[in-house]
């Protein structure tokens, strides 16, 4: 990586890790615990994993900042905002401003893009691309 490169993954790994400690606490403070069970009851999830949704955007979005485990994190991450999709605001349409998926969408991108690039050097630990998008060793097939 380059320095370029470096700095682009140390902004995409802030600006995620910081949305998704930013939605965790709307879940929190706003909505409140309960009230989110309220709501992933009344579109059809169990009620118990909003608790697992919040604790994983807080744990992911801490990862994210400190840059450990970036990609396995993006990946995981994009995973929730794919169920958020599917789930809360597909119905709603494209547009953002209907509560459709246009965000959660460009969001999940963004991970897509995070998980490309790894955390770059000024994260906590280095990781490797997912074997599948690895160069084949010198003299291999």
């Amino acid at each position: 990586m380059n320095a370029q490169s470096d700095t682009a993954a140390l902004v995409l790994r802030l600006t995620n890790g910081v949305w998704f400690l930013t939605h965790a606490w709307l879940k929190y403070a706003v909505f409140t615990p309960a009230g989110t069970v309220a709501f992933f009851e009344k579109i059809g999830l169990p009620g118990p994993l909003a608790y697992v949704v919040i604790a994983a955007e807080i744990a992911g979005g801490l990862a994210l900042i400190l840059g450990v485990w970036t990609r396995a994190v993006s990946a995981a991450m994009i995973a929730i905002l794919l169920g958020a999709i599917v789930t809360a605001h597909a119905a709603n349409g494209f547009y953002m401003q209907d509560n459709g998926w246009e965000f959660a969408g460009f969001w999940a991108l963004t991970l897509v893009a995070q998980m490309l690039l790894g955390g770059g050097a000024y994260a906590l630990a280095r990781d490797r691309l997912p074997f599948f998008l690895e160069a084949p060793a010198a003299g291999r097939a």
